[in-house]
């Protein structure tokens, strides 16, 4: 297991990922307690407002202006796995479907053909804190799905799986894990198609504490370890300082070792599409072609409109967590659906 690692590097703002991966990005906010619209009760000198990310008080309000978020923006040719760890995101789109989650849920949206969306962070607590984190996946699209009909799922957290071993937890988002299946990823996913081999794990481990991550099912594919919490983890003999991220050999087994504290491990694996990948802002396609048709398509159909009175919309206080999706179909997360008691 010692010779499992082919290469460790920092990790910065913007994870480097591998293909079928686009990147990935971690965010943590430390936002006060809320105003009544939804934004920072909190001076925004210093934030440069529209582009914010410089993140001067422990937080950012990235391109809001009052509510942090991002406003609306297009997207074609790749999905997004959006992972809220805490707080929440009220999500709407040019479809006229719309969902608020956080606290652990997961929305996985097909982008596909295109679609515009916007996606708010309301501070929903006016008494306390409202820390906000999640990381945001960018998973590519083979050709053959770039054009696929935009769709989005909801994986609550109540429903996620998990599987548990001593001192270790690993949410299984993506990829069966040792009898665990994972929730259905949306039908175009390039994680549907089982040879793809597809896996996303959040691992924690607590200090001291051991585990030896199972083999991929297929030696073609990339898997990286992203350890992101933590001061440092062993890797079979080597130990490595955190944050990093470890490529390692995706046939063989890898022993873990918290041994300096606890940490925490996100996983991501999957066989590589291996098509070329042309990308310019909010577009994937394979083609320099393709992005112009993109622009030229956004340009002039707008992905379907806005079907929204504001570019950034929140919705209503006590909405709790919830999705409605493009064809009017509602469903609510069962546990934790409302706002905290102490922001009403």
């Amino acid at each position: 297991m010692s010779d499992s690692i082919l290469q460790v590097s920092p990790l910065s703002n913007r994870w480097q990922t591998l293909d079928p991966f686009l990147f990935c990005v971690h965010h943590l906010d430390l936002y006060p307690k809320g105003n009544d619209r939804f934004g920072p009760a909190a001076s925004l000198a210093g934030h440069d407002i529209g582009q914010d990310f410089g993140n001067p008080d422990g937080w950012s309000m990235y391109h809001g202006d009052v509510v942090p978020g991002f406003p609306q923006h297009p997207h074609r040719g790749f999905e997004t796995v959006t992972i809220v760890r805490k707080g929440y995101i009220d999500h709407s789109d040019s479809l006229g479907a719309a969902a608020r989650f956080g606290m652990g849920d997961v929305q996985w949206l097909t982008a596909g053909a295109g679609v515009v969306h916007s996606e708010m962070f309301p501070l929903l607590d006016r008494n306390g804190p409202n820390t906000l984190e999640l990381f945001q996946i960018w998973l590519n699209l083979p050709a053959r799905s770039k054009m696929a009909a935009p769709y989005f799922t909801m994986f609550w957290d109540q429903d996620i799986p998990r599987r548990r071993y001593p001192g270790v937890e690993v949410t299984v988002i993506a990829g069966a894990l040792e009898g665990v299946e994972p929730l259905a990823p949306p039908p175009h996913s390039w994680a549907a198609d089982r040879d793809a081999d597809v896996a996303i794990w959040s691992i924690a481990m607590e200090s001291g504490a051991t585990w030896v991550v199972p083999p991929a099912g297929d030696s073609r594919g990339n898997r990286a370890l992203h350890l992101f919490a933590g001061k440092g983890i062993k890797v079979g003999d080597r130990t490595i300082d955190g944050p990093s991220m470890i490529r390692v050999k995706p046939d063989q087994p890898v022993r873990l070792e918290a041994v300096k504290g606890p940490v925490e491990i996100l996983l991501l694996q999957g066989c590589p599409i291996g098509e070329p990948v042309a990308q310019y802002g909010p577009f994937v396609m394979n083609t320099r072609a393709e992005l112009e048709q993109a622009f030229a398509d956004y340009r002039r159909t707008l992905f379907g409109g806005w079907p929204w009175p504001e570019n950034a919309p929140v919705h209503d206080r006590d909405a709790g967590r919830f999705a409605r999706h493009a064809d009017g179909r509602v469903e609510r997360s069962l546990i934790g659906s409302s706002p905290p008691a102490s922001s009403r």
